[in-house]
């Protein structure tokens, strides 16, 4: 099992990420209101969407997984930001299942920077 759980993680992320590109990248009215919202509509929408495609995609490969996993970090932390600030915990009446999805995407992350941390270049041979 300890084998595989790195494995298994990155799975669950990349599987979130993953998921919710089609409602960034078909204009789906609740990702509008959201990066409307926020003063992002239309182009943070695409890019952020592109940026969690790669970090997706990064988090699938062993050598790459710690730059995916930063990578989410960097992006999922910027959602709870605006959670917290702009947006709000609930947004239309999800009941706060997409700010719940970004606390739990973040802390899975953080596990898997940890994990893969001495593959980080430069400052991983250091812990």
């Amino acid at each position: 099992m300890t084998r595989y759980f790195p494995l298994i993680l990155r799975i669950i992320v990349a599987i979130i990420l993953i998921q919710t590109l089609r409602f960034k990248f078909t204009s789906h009215p609740d990702s509008v209101y959201i990066f409307t919202k926020v003063g992002l509509e239309p182009m943070g929408r695409i890019i952020i969407g592109i940026v969690e495609l790669l970090a997706g995609l990064l988090l699938l490969f062993k050598k790459t997984a710690w730059a995916g996993a930063l990578l989410t970090l960097g992006v999922i932390g910027g959602a709870i930001m605006m959670h917290l600030t702009k947006l709000g915990i609930e947004i239309n009446g999800d009941g706060g299942v997409l700010f719940g999805t970004a606390i739990v995407t973040f802390m899975i992350s953080a596990s898997i920077t940890f994990i893969y941390r001495k593959d980080i270049p430069i400052i991983g041979k250091r812990f």
